[in-house]
């Protein structure tokens, strides 16, 4: 299997970014693991862009991060992968996603 290349939205390292401050306030550690499980995650998906499921929005597909409250939306657009951004799987869900 071939693997695809990861297209990185600039909102996704926002909120990779927002994600760590947030944690870390409270636990340094957790937030640094948090981030890294998030990464590794999201690499992944070059090789093995089915891996997630079906996504709400049409015409995306959402990778659930195991150990983790996160969702990162993505799409599958021939050998490229974009990472759209990163959701907290209790907030509200957006009608779409740019």
């Amino acid at each position: 299997m071939r693997s695809r290349r990861l297209e990185y939205a600039p909102r996704y390292f926002r909120r990779l970014e927002d994600i760590r401050e947030h944690i870390a306030v409270d636990n340094p550690a957790a937030a640094i693991r948090i981030v890294e499980r998030i990464r590794s995650a999201v690499t992944r998906l070059a090789a093995s862009p089915a891996l997630g499921r079906p996504g709400r929005v049409v015409g995306t597909r959402e990778l659930v991060i195991s150990g983790t409250p996160y969702i990162v939306p993505y799409r599958v657009k021939g050998d490229i992968v974009q990472i759209i951004t990163i959701l907290h799987g209790a907030q509200r869900w957006p009608d779409d996603l740019p």
